[in-house]
């Protein structure tokens, strides 16, 4: 194929990196922290999907697992993280032990 324009094959290239890159992206899931509890508790989520804690609580908490953590998550903060392996990912906040979650991720 002959190409007039050197921008009309920048363009072309392009137009062909989208749809690549959007289907190679995951869904992202969203995990309300509100009166001392993880909302949804329980996640099934894809590998390369990534999971968003919200904390709309008046203290701060954490999501931390054996494969991520979230560091502190003052009110009104959120974090997020994209999960690469298979498996049950429990986590728990730090501050507040009693508060459980987990994710399966397959």
């Amino acid at each position: 194929m002959k190409w007039r324009h050197a921008s009309q094959l920048v363009l072309s290239i392009g137009l062909l990196a989208v749809p690549l890159t959007a289907s190679a992206k995951g869904k992202t899931y969203h995990v309300v922290i509100s009166g001392m509890k993880f909302t949804p508790q329980t996640l099934t989520v894809n590998v390369g999907d990534t999971v968003e804690w919200t904390n709309e609580d008046i203290v701060p908490h954490t999501a931390t697992s054996k494969i991520f953590d979230s560091g502190t998550l003052e009110p009104g903060k959120s974090w997020k993280t994209t999960l690469h392996r298979q498996g049950a990912v429990p986590y728990r906040c730090h501050f507040h032990p009693p508060m459980t979650g987990s994710i399966e991720v397959k």
